[in-house]
């Protein structure tokens, strides 16, 4: 849609000559000869410019200005004056003027004063619209339930927000802890700043030590370059940190200085740097548990602990899947373009009777494949996975009969297992073999209680080939 533009001037001839050269440019544009008259119709209607002369009989464009702003604060007006009160147009942009033109002007240059100021106009309008939609799109709305629980946890998340103390967001894998972390940076007064976040279990330690703290060139081999670390990158900002507890204890020393003096020390360099940074932390591990078995830090758990936020599985707030299943099946069909589709009794009771072991993530990839797979209205049981009408035992899943889509968290504990298993319990051997620290093996040990656990007549151990 075209800009539209108010000329206010008391001759004819330039408000005739304003209306005909700014047509042709593609706007739309109305004129007026009095200051009152202008007033009158911006009260009346919005103009995305205004262009006044500043000497005029009746009411002069600084008198204008003044009028107009005491009711439209944000409205964009460029004054019109001849070469001899320059200074007074000057006064004119200290009470606020967007620019002005001398007369006579040269049409280019007028036109390329308007096209600036539109666009602009334009691109702040745009930036507002991105801003409003952001924080609509990471509003503690996003985080879907009706429990209890979740109206508890969420009211906490609003209320710590706007202060700027380190909080630990624990639950479960696909629990949606990195949802409750952007709401906090989009509701916090860092807002503006960017939000930063990596996933410590994703990888080993010498590359995660150099992205979060960076490296000067020389540093280690194929440092070819200076590189700033992500803790930099998200200086006046947030960083989340997730799966804090996968990291190392020579990692661990490090975050505690960032948290206790806001410095970071690049790999290979001596000189600290001054960040200013929230940090959000997340775990799906007991770090309580691990600082008692000496895998975490005591004093970095009590620094990251100051604000928890313990965000519950699914299978422990039911009354929120009918909730998360309407949620996801409108998110899906609007994705496809496909007519919003319901769900039968059946299909819902069987999706709340599952346990959900991989949590509202599970839920939203089961929806969004069964609004893919369905041709019909309404959702059904034959739309769902098999594995919640026919689901696996708990525990071990190294057995005769595999699930058709096992999940990765089970092939994970499958695969420890078997290592363990083949190195007759010796951790240190099982971690070199499976490319991970000690410290990393403990903490997945007693996370998927393998400890516990023996071999059972229905597992089916794999006997390593007799040499010849």
């Amino acid at each position: 849609m075209s800009a539209k533009i108010l000329v206010i001037d008391d001759e004819d001839s330039m408000c005739n000559f304003m209306e005909i050269m700014l047509s042709k440019e593609g706007y739309q544009v109305n004129s007026v000869n009095s200051g009152p008259e202008g007033i009158a119709l911006l009260k009346q209607k919005n103009y995305d410019l205004v262009i006044a002369d500043l000497n005029m009989p009746e009411m002069t464009g600084i008198e204008v200005l003044k009028e107009v702003k005491s009711f439209k604060k944000e409205q964009d007006l460029i004054m019109m004056t001849a070469y001899a009160s320059v200074d007074t147009a000057i006064e004119a942009m200290k009470q606020g003027a967007t620019d002005y033109i001398t007369k006579p002007f040269k049409v280019d240059e007028i036109k390329i004063i308007i096209e600036k100021t539109i666009n602009r106009k334009r691109l702040e309008a745009e930036n507002d619209s991105l801003k409003k939609r952001l924080q609509k799109d990471n509003s503690f709305d996003h985080f879907v339930g009706v429990s209890d629980v979740v109206a508890g946890l969420k009211k906490v998340a609003r209320r710590i927000a706007s202060s700027d103390s380190t909080v630990l967001i624990r639950g479960e894998s696909g629990v949606g802890k990195d949802l409750i972390a952007k709401a906090i940076h989009h509701h916090s007064p860092r807002c503006g700043g960017p939000f930063v976040t990596i996933n410590c279990a994703a990888l080993p330690e010498n590359l995660l030590e150099s992205e979060l703290f960076g490296y000067k060139k020389g540093g280690f081999t194929g440092a070819i370059k200076d590189k700033d670390g992500l803790f930099k990158v998200a200086d006046g900002g947030t960083f989340f940190l997730d799966e804090v507890g996968n990291t190392s204890l020579a990692i661990q020393v490090k975050l505690l200085r960032v948290l206790e003096d806001k410095k970071i020390t690049p790999v290979g360099d001596t000189k600290p740097i001054d960040v200013d940074v929230r940090l959000i932390a997340a775990t799906n591990s007991d770090l309580e548990a691990d600082v008692k078995a000496g895998r975490f830090r005591a004093d970095l758990f009590y620094r990251l602990n100051v604000i928890p936020i313990d965000i519950p599985p699914l299978r422990e707030r039911k009354e929120d899947i009918k909730l998360l299943v309407e949620h996801f099946m409108a998110k899906y069909c609007s994705k496809v373009n496909a007519p919003l589709k319901k769900i039968s009794d059946e299909a819902l009771d069987l999706l709340v009777s599952y346990t959900w072991p991989g949590n509202v993530r599970e839920l939203e990839n089961t929806i969004e494949r069964a609004i893919l797979l369905n041709r019909t209205e309404v959702l059904e049981v034959a739309d769902l996975p098999e594995k919640l009408s026919h689901p696996q035992p708990e525990g071990l899943v190294v057995r005769e009969t595999e699930p058709a889509t096992p999940t990765l968290e089970s092939i994970e504990k499958a695969y420890i297992h078997y290592v363990m298993s083949q190195t007759r319990g010796k951790k240190s051997e099982a971690a070199r073999i499976l490319g991970i620290d000690a410290s990393t093996l403990y903490r997945k040990i007693d996370r998927y209680r393998l400890n516990e656990q023996s071999d059972s007549p229905t597992e089916k151990p794999i006997k390593k080939k007799k040499e010849n």
